[in-house]
């Protein structure tokens, strides 16, 4: 079975957000600008308070700033960074933004750490499983972050805050954790070549079939999967069985709509959330089927 890469170029040519499509003339065709361009779009969603919202993260409608979208805007800088066509050049530019989110975070975090989202959420439009918005700080999103805060060549003194707030947390896991916790350590931790990570790295392998929220196979409903862990061969692949792998690259194969993109597992607020999702996931499935 093979996708059809030119429909999901069409799909996201009539369907997705100009960050969709800006990333993928970033990824696929190597547009001159393309990183300019994505930062820029970016800082369309940016805050008074040097935070993002206005739904960057589209489950999440609310025009102030939450911690959610700045986790989100922090894995578009990491496109950016990972993308073929990037050159060194541009490594100040992305630095300069993520830099500018960090008095943000820091006035919103406690003790180093970060509350995925804030209790303001509940007065706009969002998805369900955001509830009331009281969440308490946790490693997801704060591992995520702090992991490519540093990846992005940020240095500040919150960093090291949050850094000891994350190994305190990793190191009182007792295994049982859901698929977006574990996505966040994992970004933590491969992006450290300290013995300590890599002492935490063997251990958290086995513990994967433990985790909630998370299809180790594909299997029905909404979970994490292993392409989201590790969208392109490397070392994280080798957390997971080859063959759990292989079958969800079929899956993911198998799953591209007749309009070119790709469908949700989970009900977003609202037919523009839809599209917003369905761009994104459109053009990470895109990016994983052609790393492979």
């Amino acid at each position: 079975m093979s996708y059809d890469f030119a429909g999901a170029r069409e799909f996201l040519g009539t369907h997705a957000r100009p960050l969709e499509r800006r990333l993928a003339e970033l990824w696929f065709d190597g547009v001159g600008g393309a990183v300019d361009a994505v930062l820029s779009t970016l800082s369309g969603y940016r805050n008074a308070d040097g935070g993002l919202g206005y739904a960057l993260e589209p489950d999440v409608r609310d025009p102030g700033s939450q911690p959610v979208a700045v986790d989100f805007a922090l894995g578009v800088v990491e496109w950016i960074l990972d993308a073929p066509s990037t050159e060194s050049r541009a490594a100040a530019k992305v630095t300069e933004f993520a830099s500018g989110l960090v008095p943000y975070l820091r006035s919103v975090s406690v003790d180093g750490g970060l509350p995925i989202v804030l209790p303001s959420l509940a007065a706009h439009p969002h998805a369900a499983h955001w509830g009331d918005g009281r969440f308490p700080p946790s490693l997801n999103p704060t591992a995520g972050i702090v992991a490519r805060l540093r990846k992005a060549g940020v240095d500040d003194p919150w960093l090291d805050e949050a850094d000891s707030f994350c190994r305190e947390k990793i190191e009182t896991l007792d295994g049982k954790l859901d698929g977006h916790t574990a996505l966040n350590v994992l970004c933590f931790l491969s992006e450290s070549s300290s013995p300590w990570a890599r002492q935490q790295l063997t251990a958290f392998a086995d513990t994967v079939a433990d985790w909630s929220l998370f299809h180790l196979y594909p299997g029905e409903g909404y979970g994490v999967t292993p392409l989201e862990v590790a969208p392109a061969p490397g070392p994280l692949r080798a957390l997971f069985p080859s063959d759990a792998i292989e079958a969800h690259l079929a899956e993911l194969e198998a799953e591209q709509q007749d309009d070119g993109g790709w469908p949700l597992s989970w009900a977003p607020p609202g037919p523009m959330a839809e599209l917003e999702w369905r761009g994104w996931r459109t053009l990470q499935a895109i990016r994983t089927l052609s790393a492979r």
